[in-house]
């Protein structure tokens, strides 16, 4: 059985490592809480997918509980963890073989908070741009997007992203680098099609604005107005 009694807390990663292969469920619930955020975004960032991810994240954490004891301390823990869940997510993305709808991040509790503390335009602009980023973010190759993610949101180093995905450091920086540009050229995009529509003036605005001259010019004339 778990180990359900209330321990301190764990001293490093050696320690919350030993405590989890001792069968520790509070140990293993620390390592879950501190690593949740980015494993998610590694699985999301390869599966496009928010409830795919989460069951991808869920394996993994199965997976890494029960390998727990290879774990060796060569690398960081976290960095063992991104391995295990781009793992994970890519043998699930395979097994799929066709990728889902773009459906965007969840908004994090995090996320709510800071919302609540803006205006609400400014949160409204910020969580469109928001929704913009992920949209573009989604249509990379998984190849990209998956180092775009370890590298600009988790910012994670070069080294910690090629040992991380297996491959080499010069590896993740020409995927960053291409990710960049694909990213850029596809918001260029979106600014262009959008600056046509800036300050629109058509519609309602163009007959209310009109209707009110009229008026104002035939009360200066000494015309009634025709209905």
């Amino acid at each position: 059985m778990p180990n359900r009694a209330a321990a301190p807390a764990p001293k490093d990663d050696a320690d919350l490592v030993r405590r989890i292969g001792l069968n520790d469920q509070a140990a293993f619930e620390s390592l879950m809480r501190q690593h949740n955020g980015r494993l998610f975004r590694v699985a999301r960032a390869i599966l496009k997918d928010d409830a795919e991810a989460e069951d991808a994240l869920q394996d993994a954490y199965l997976d890494a509980f029960r390998h727990i004891s290879t774990f060796r301390g060569d690398s960081q823990l976290s960095t063992w963890l991104v391995r295990i869940v781009a793992n994970q997510s890519l043998m699930r993305l395979r097994r799929h073989k066709r990728e889902r709808n773009v459906v965007p991040f969840t908004t994090t509790t995090e996320e709510t908070s800071q919302d609540t503390r803006e205006s609400p335009p400014a949160a409204t602009l910020r969580a469109e741009t928001r929704r913009i980023l992920e949209r573009r973010i989604d249509e990379l190759p998984v190849a990209f997007r998956t180092v775009f993610i370890l590298r600009e949101v988790e910012e994670m180093s070069v080294e910690q992203t090629a040992e991380a995905l297996g491959i080499p450091a010069a590896t993740v920086r020409s995927r960053l680098f291409r990710a960049r540009a694909l990213l850029r050229a596809a918001l260029a995009r979106d600014m262009d099609m959008a600056t046509g529509d800036v300050f629109g003036f058509a519609g309602a605005r163009c007959d209310r604005i009109v209707a009110a001259v009229l008026t104002r010019w035939e009360q200066d004339h000494g015309f009634v107005h025709q209905m």
